[in-house]
Order: structure tokens, then sequence, then C-alpha cells
């Protein structure tokens, strides 16, 4: 069977700093049959003429207003030639035979195979693991799988996940075309959580393909820890699990989930962050519409409960989520100013 070729669709909101890497890596990983598009969400750091002139070969979607990662990435589809489409962040940086891996697995995995999670490293240690695909829990948190963990502890054959971080991942077009792109009104952040979920609800798979190895400057663009990143995040929380998480799985649920929240309000509360309880509120005025969207989104369900279930991992004690957290944050810490967002 013939290697497919891939569309590659990056998304950039004045990331002119880091196309350039970003893009050398990626000609240098690319084939001739292959197509590269970079959406611009309307930047004022001249990305687009810089663009057109640095590297022709790339096709521009020059969008007037920033449109987020979801709206951006939905912007491409229409453009993109290929069965198979690569979503890769402009502060991410693919290894040489990290493509070439994605697309031999594409060639040989099953037709129900929707998404190939590459492994994202961190840029400034390469050495650790930045996500490795989507983790569910059973209190509604959606987290990097494998975290912080040293790659080299990490299984080197391909893994059955429960979904793909949409920094790297090569999607199955027969799937977005069966369950839809990302959710325009997410701009940012779990727009990835929420398609997986779509995708697990459809039957789906998912898979991480651990030696394809992808470097990423984590929240290069928002800043890790920002009140617009807290906001968003626990607004998207709740639109998705108000969309896709069934019926049953609520009633389940529904309590540790709804314990989280009071519990990370509390936190957010002492700590200042009143960004990440506005979020959380603004999705009060929503849910008219999302119920609306859950309708539509549930009844196409073909996956049993039982099956969605086994992809529900429990919630790690209290001390055990902190000690992870400080972890991140050490780990972050040890940026030099240079990879840092001023």
């Amino acid at each position: 069977m013939n290697n497919p070729a891939i569309s590659v669709v990056i998304v950039n909101w004045n990331g002119r700093h880091l196309l350039p890497q970003c893009l050398d890596y990626l000609q240098v990983a690319i084939e001739a049959n292959d197509q590269v598009i970079v959406v611009d969400n309307g930047s004022h750091d001249g990305s687009v003429a810089w663009l057109h002139t640095a590297f022709p070969w790339v096709e521009v979607i020059a969008l007037p207003r920033n449109q987020g990662f979801a709206g951006g990435n939905n912007a491409a589809l229409a453009d993109c030639r290929h069965d198979w489409i690569l979503l890769i962040n402009n502060d991410a940086f693919v290894a040489p035979d990290a493509i070439t891996q994605l697309r031999q697995m594409a060639a040989t995995c099953l037709p129900h195979t929707g998404a190939i999670a590459a492994t994202l490293v961190f840029d400034h240690a390469p050495d650790l693991v930045a996500s490795s695909g989507i983790v569910l829990r059973r209190d509604g948190v959606a987290i990097d799988r494998d975290m912080t963990r040293p790659l080299a502890d990490i299984p080197t054959n391909p893994q059955a996940i429960a979904g793909a971080s949409g920094g790297a991942v090569l999607l199955r077009r027969a799937m977005i075309e069966d369950i839809g792109f990302f959710a325009d009104d997410f701009f940012n952040y779990l727009e990835d959580v929420d398609l997986a979920w779509r995708a697990l609800l459809r039957g789906w798979q998912s898979i991480h393909l651990p030696t394809a190895h992808i470097r990423h400057v984590y929240s290069a663009t928002s800043g890790q820890g920002s009140p617009f990143k807290q906001r968003l995040l626990g607004r998207n929380r709740w639109r998705t699990l108000i969309r896709c998480l069934p019926t049953a799985l609520w009633w389940r649920y529904g309590p540790a989930i709804i314990c989280y929240d009071i519990a990370a309000s509390v936190a957010l509360a002492i700590g200042g962050q009143w960004a990440g309880i506005a979020g959380r509120l603004s999705i009060l005025t929503d849910v008219p519409t999302l119920l609306t969207q859950r309708r539509a989104i549930q009844s196409r369900r073909t996956a049993s409960i039982a099956y969605l279930t086994a992809w529900l991992i429990p919630a790690p004690w209290p001390w055990q989520e902190y000690r992870e957290i400080q972890r991140l944050a050490t780990i972050m810490a040890q940026r030099t100013p240079s990879t840092r967002k001023e």
C-alpha cells in the first residue's frame, strides 16, 4: 500500500517569530505531494506578507480576525486536498522522521482509526513528554497523557488512546466528515477534547505513535496560567461535558464532576484567579444552545456506555494532582526567556 499524501494545517496568530523554525523543520519532513496551509488569524505582526516572501510554497489563508485554534483549523478544511490532515501548532517543531512514521501508520491502520497522535515533548526539555494524547477522567477532567513523564519510560509500540492533542495529530478526513470538525465557539482550548469525545461516541479509534516526536514550546501564544487561558478552560470544560457526556454517565459521574468544580472554584478564589470562575459562570447563558447541540450529538451515538466507561480513569487524590501541577510548574520555570511569551 502506498503511503498517503497529507495536508498540513498550521494556525498562526502573531507568531512570525515561531514560524521560521516551525516551517524549516517541516520542509525537511514532508514529501513533494504534501500540502502545507498556514491559517493566519488576523495577525498584526506582518506574518502574512512575510510568509508570501519567505515561504512561497506555503498556502496562506488570511482571516480578517482572530477565530482561535478551532475556527482557524476549520477555515482550512475546505482547502485541504488530501484524505489525511496533520494539525501542528506554530510553536511545534517536527523531528525529521516524524511525519514519515505518521504517514506509514496511516497507510496500514484500520479503517475505523480516525486520529494518530504524535508524541509532543517540551522544546526546552525534549527528554520529557508534554503529551501523548488525551486522558479522560471520571470527574470530567481531560488531561494530557504522560505529561512530564520521561520520554525513555513510555512504550515504543503504538497505543490505543481516548483521543489526540490538537497540537500534533494526523486526522482522517472521513472521521471529520462523520463527526464534524472543531466547534467554532470553543475558540481555544479543549476543542480537541470535544472532538475526541465525539469520535468515541461514534466508535472511531485514536492511536498514539510514541516514536514520532514533535517538540513543543508549551503555551507560547497565550501563556501558561494566563487569565485568558483559565477563562476558556473553565468555560470549555462545561461546554464539552454538556454536549458530549451521555446521560447514563452524567447519572454515574455527575456528583464527582460537580465536586471537582466546587473544589476548583474554591482554589481559584483563594488564588485570586477569578477568570477561571468567570469562565464557568459564563456557561449559564449558553445552556439552551448547548442542549440543542447535545441532542444532535447524542442522537448519533453508536458506542455503548460500557465502551465509553472503559476510557474513563479514576480521578487522582488531591495531593497527587497538586504534585503533578507543581512538577509542571517546575518544568515550565526552567524555560529560558527567549522561549517564553513576553
